[in-house]
């Protein structure tokens, strides 16, 4: 409008004037320059543009229009995108009541309260002159992102080991959110069989061959610049059957003693596992304490049995068991002597299966247990007690063949104690004969054998 003025003024100007200035022409050119001003002054116009608005959705925003000599015109706002008269001068046309107009110093404001994603766009504030004058500005209302669940893997998911799964998490918001994935428990995420990351970007995170170890807790981040950010929690389960291991499958204890045996195991879904001794299921007791410490899908099971006695001794089975399976662990425990004096025997533990190739093993190695130098050891044998030795040969062997365990000591240079002497019984007469052959005895003490220096020779007895 102004420029337009002056160019009315500027062509009245050359048509008036000639190429030479007069007084009364020069006083004509500042009464038209007046004018100009005059008509400048009392014509509306925007003192300074409309303001570009961000604003979030849910919250109130302000878009303001200073026009100065507005005189009889009237101002009226306008949302472009919707084509949509809001307010003209001080009264509200839309029906919308989140809308309304206040007046202060030359700005009329409109105002938006709680924006909706609706309320986006481009809006005009128009003055009725002729021509119309106007201008505009943006409101643009941004939204925090929000994850879609139901567009989302859910919050718990199950996968069997080695296979393959997609896991996806979707947003919305404005702008449009980025999906970020991470682990829980801070450890990478292998996305490849050679590639693990700490944070995978996208919509989907794909997993290939899961194994156990990938097993837990993953967050799905979504963000867009607006706070706040907002995450997911998917826990995943991999299913497998359950598996043990036994890190001593044989252990030995003295009688009357406690021991402790031990298994580990892993399964998903949780296994139940126990112990089981002749075929009978272990439960805590006075005899029995058993303890279970689980941490995810892995469990370490401890079975202590107090004041061990003869029946104890054996095959004890550790059992896990889920619905995918069944697996056991088997450990022996067996009997081994109290500590003793010294002694230069070399001791091997072996593990009978029954207690009957014990005492046949007992019946056969006392006839043939010697000594370890029959001549060395022949005048001790038989002088200064040989009726004493004789008689006790007979009440030794008896007693031998009654009790359930033995122990004997060859001391070197002959000498014998007193369980040499009462096995000399057992020999008899046949000493001399055996002494000469140079062979080595046995003897199964429960379920121990203990051998003397030399190696057994079979053909002794005969």
């Amino acid at each position: 409008m102004f420029i337009i003025t002056v160019i009315k003024l500027l062509l009245i100007a050359l048509n008036i004037f000639p190429s030479r200035f007069t007084n009364r022409r020069i006083m004509f050119l500042i009464y038209m320059t007046n004018l100009v001003t005059h008509v400048m002054m009392d014509e509306p116009r925007f003192a300074q543009p409309i303001p570009n608005v961000t604003v979030a959705v849910g919250r109130d925003a302000n878009l303001p229009c200073v026009v100065e000599h507005l005189g009889g015109y009237k101002v009226a706002w306008i949302h472009i995108d919707r084509q949509m008269i809001l307010t003209i001068h001080r009264h509200v046309i839309s029906r919308i009541p989140r809308y309304s107009i206040t007046y202060t110093d030359n700005t009329w404001l409109l105002h938006v309260n709680q924006a909706h994603q609706d309320d986006r766009g481009y809006y005009m504030c128009q003055v009725n002159t002729n021509p119309m004058i106007s201008q505009v500005g943006y409101l643009q209302v941004v939204v925090p992102p929000n994850i879609l669940d139901i567009e989302s893997t859910p919050s718990s998911v199950a996968v069997r080991e080695n296979q393959n799964i997609n896991m996806t998490c979707r947003a919305d918001g404005f702008p449009t959110p980025k999906i970020i994935w991470r682990r829980e428990d801070g450890e990478e995420i292998a996305v490849e069989k050679k590639k693990k990351v700490l944070v995978y970007d996208g919509d989907v995170l794909p997993l290939t061959k899961v194994s156990r170890n990938e097993m837990g807790a993953y967050l799905c981040i979504a963000t867009n610049g607006v706070p706040p950010s907002v995450s997911k929690r998917i826990i995943l389960d991999v299913e497998f059957s359950p598996m043990i291991w036994v890190p001593n499958q044989l252990v030995g204890a003295p009688a009357g003693t406690d021991v402790t045996i031990d298994c580990h195991t892993e399964a998903h879904p949780k296994a139940i596992i126990y112990w089981v001794y002749n075929s009978v299921m272990v439960l805590p007791s006075k005899k029995y304490k058993t303890d279970y410490t689980e941490n995810s899908y892995r469990a370490h099971m401890k079975l202590t049995i107090r004041n061990l006695q003869y029946g104890d001794f054996g095959n004890y089975r550790c059992i896990s068991k889920n619905s995918l399976g069944e697996t056991e662990g088997s450990i022996r425990v067996y009997e081994i002597p109290l500590p003793s004096t010294p002694s230069k025997q070399v001791t091997h533990t072996t593990v009978e299966s029954r207690e009957s190739n014990i005492i046949a093993s007992l019946r056969n190695d006392t006839t043939k247990l010697q000594q370890t130098d029959v001549y060395g050891m022949k005048n001790d044998l038989f002088t200064g007690g040989g009726s004493s030795l004789a008689g006790s040969g007979s009440s030794s062997a008896a007693s031998s063949s009654s009790s359930s365990s033995m122990q004997t000591s060859l001391l070197p240079g002959g000498a014998t104690g007193n369980s040499l002497s009462a096995l000399s019984g057992g020999v008899g007469g046949g000493g001399g004969a055996g002494g000469g052959a140079g062979s080595k005895g046995s003897l199964a003490i429960g379920k121990s054998m203990f051998y003397t220096e030399r190696p057994p020779n079979t053909n002794a007895a005969g």
